[in-house]
């Protein structure tokens, strides 16, 4: 990264580390930018009369400030904590937080793969540009264990990527989602179809909050979605999708090949 790329831009919300505590402000580094440091002058610090800043802050003390000043010629960013709402702080520290683990997890997905330090440097690089941030990347992969694949990636490391996030990150929903090809040889085949796909999306479950949509891509391909809050929901539902299938269209009635993508 260059000097130039390597400084906050104004307004931006950031992730702080104090270092130092001064009676006119306080010293920080700033966690996303390596060597950068910046300063909260005392005003900035909280909303109101401060009498006594060390009462407020303290070294060590990891804050969310909001970029004020960034003078790169002069090396200097100055910045605000009283500005930053409650709301902002929780959103910005839980990116910040799901970008380190994000990082530790590629980590581990290097060491299994056999990456060394550069190899998970630009798949960090490729992923982040790809998806928007690396956390994201493992995001879409536990809700869709499909997604580095439809992305064009390719090799053995997506095995491990998929378990990684599959056994550390918690999505709020997960997606199976598939291509039945059917076959009818029967004159009735429209309504045996149609009887088909409403017995798919009666496996769907309030109770379980699992949603299940039938769609017409072109005969012979029908897209089925299945939407669930974790795998074990949406494996247990998928199989009575599939069951639903076949019991709806027999080996004498026509033919299904169904692939999960």
């Amino acid at each position: 990264m260059s000097d130039e790329a390597n400084w906050p831009e104004l307004g931006e919300f950031l992730v702080c580390t104090i270092t130092t505590v001064k009676q006119n402000g306080v010293y920080v580094d700033l966690d996303g930018y390596p060597g950068r440091e910046g300063f909260i002058f005392i005003g900035e610090v909280a909303s109101g009369w401060v009498k006594n800043i060390r009462s407020i802050v303290r070294e060590g003390q990891r804050v969310v400030a909001k970029a004020l000043k960034v003078r790169k010629d002069k090396k200097s960013v100055e910045l605000s904590i009283k500005s930053v709402s409650d709301e902002r702080r929780r959103d910005t520290l839980q990116r910040w937080k799901n970008k380190q683990r994000a990082g530790q997890l590629l980590r581990i997905v290097g060491e299994r793969s056999g990456w060394d330090d550069d190899k998970i440097t630009e798949m960090n690089a490729e992923l982040s540009e790809t998806y928007g941030s690396l956390y994201a990347a493992f995001e879409e992969t536990a809700i869709e264990n499909n997604a580095l694949e439809n992305e064009g990636f390719k090799g053995d490391w997506i095995k491990v990527f998929v378990e990684i996030a599959i056994e550390n990150i918690i999505p709020e929903f997960v997606n199976i989602r598939a291509v039945a090809n059917i076959q009818i040889h029967a004159s009735e085949g429209i309504e045996v179809i149609r009887k088909a796909l409403t017995a798919v999306e009666k496996c769907a479950s309030e109770k379980d909050e699992v949603e299940i949509a039938a769609y017409y891509d072109g005969a012979p391909e029908y897209r089925i979605e299945l939407k669930a809050p974790d795998w074990e929901i949406a494996e247990s539902h998928w199989d009575q999708v599939e069951s639903a299938i076949a019991d709806n269209i027999g080996e004498d009635v026509g033919a299904v090949e169904i692939l999960r993508q």
